[in-house]
């Protein structure tokens, strides 16, 4: 029972990541056309490219990740997606250059959890 509630939230939360993902792209390349200049269009799409291919990250951390490892990967991708593409996006839209910060730390995130996702596929569980 513990397992399948588990299994639940992470699939929720991967839905989420790619449909957030997906909406945000086409929020960025229809809504702000002409509206961002080249620099924040270019952030707008960074952030988007790292949210894409993090929302995939997080679907390997849930289907083949195990014990520990797999769990801190899946978390670290999850937050990745927050700190690093949500900067960004923050950043293309106007917040102020101290928000630029916090960008560093999701792509810490993002390292943790490849890195986690290695070991877990590496090791039986631990």
């Amino acid at each position: 029972m513990m397992r399948q509630n588990v299994s639940a939230r992470a699939g929720l939360l991967v839905g989420l990541a790619g449909a957030s993902a997906v909406l945000l792209g086409a929020f960025g390349a229809h809504a702000l056309r002409g509206v961002l200049d080249a620099p924040h269009s270019e952030l707008w799409h960074t952030a988007v490219n790292y949210h894409v291919w993090h929302a995939l990250a997080l679907v390997l951390a849930v289907g083949l990740g195990r014990g520990r490892s797999g769990r801190v990967a899946t978390a670290s991708f999850a937050i990745g997606i927050v700190l690093f593409s949500g900067s960004l996006y923050a950043l293309a839209l106007g917040a102020p250059r101290w928000c630029g910060v916090i960008t560093p730390f999701g792509g810490l995130a993002f390292m943790v959890g490849w890195i986690a996702l290695g070991l877990s596929l590496r090791s039986p569980a631990d």
